[in-house]
């Protein structure tokens, strides 16, 4: 199976692509959802967090897995491919990547958690590939609470993402990274409030190219994922909310399971 995990129900717009492209696959899919955000935590708890998540992905029987987080990408990944030897997929650098290729004016800006922000990996690897680009960086740590309480249609969700897209935009971008899995529930708002002539880069999107890429080149690891559509989703902490929206979020009715991730069961 594919696993996939994030620190809450975001990391699902990563399963949504999984599903439009490598629909055959079957997902396994946690979200830490009793310890979020992992955004406002320190280094050292969300290392021991990411590794107790792939953990518990892997003796569900992944072969892969698919790191839904742009903060664990950005300070556990590393951890994460030392304490396990099997293919690890993350969100930062397929984002990256994209925006390099993808902007004109050498002017590319980023919103994410504070944490993600405070890290500076994207300023570093956009830099590491492209010295010219000038980064714009934007923390915006109300999005996540407004996202998980289903307020994407509010009026004060629009002036929250306006108010922190207006350094971006008057930084006149032409290229900005979603760097926060949740952030493309609120995709056409950031569009609006950015302007029509940026370009949104989805890192789920850019990821999940990235494993189509690589099972086409690693046939004998494709054959070990088991296929069908018994898919899987676990959460540390289940709430009617937490049902409803993922459901919502997928467009499909799905079931929630609450485990222990400590206990495995």
């Amino acid at each position: 199976m594919i696993g996939v995990f994030d620190s809450g129900i975001g990391g699902l717009t990563v399963v949504k692509k999984i599903f439009e492209n490598l629909n055959k696959y079957q997902v396994l899919y946690f979200g830490d959802t009793a310890r979020a955000p992992y955004g406002n935590k320190g280094e050292t708890t969300i290392k021991k967090y990411a590794v107790e998540d792939a953990k518990f992905l892997i003796d569900q029987g992944a072969k892969i897995i698919v790191v839904a987080c742009n903060t664990v990408s950005a300070v556990a990944i590393d951890t994460l491919k030392k304490t396990f030897d099997l293919p690890i997929f993350e969100v930062v650098i397929p984002g990256v990547q994209e925006a390099v290729r993808s902007t004109k004016n050498k002017r590319t800006g980023v919103i994410g958690t504070r944490l993600t922000i405070d890290s500076g990996i994207y300023n570093q690897l956009i830099k590491k590939l492209d010295p010219k680009i000038k980064v714009f960086s934007q923390a915006a740590p109300l999005l996540v609470p407004l996202i998980e309480e289903n307020w994407l249609k509010k009026t004060e969700t629009r002036r929250i993402v306006k108010r922190y897209l207006h350094p971006l935009r008057s930084s006149q971008i032409d290229t900005l990274i979603l760097a926060c899995t949740h952030y493309p529930f609120l995709r056409r708002i950031i569009q609006t409030k950015i302007g029509r002539r940026v370009k949104i880069i989805d890192p789920g999107e850019e990821v999940v190219k990235q494993i189509q890429e690589f099972l086409k080149k690693n046939p004998a690891i494709e054959k070990t994922l088991i296929k069908g559509s018994k898919h899987k989703f676990f959460v540390s902490d289940l709430t009617p909310k937490f049902q409803t929206l993922a459901s919502q979020w997928l467009g499909q009715k799905i079931k929630l399971e609450k485990v222990d991730i400590n206990l495995g069961s």
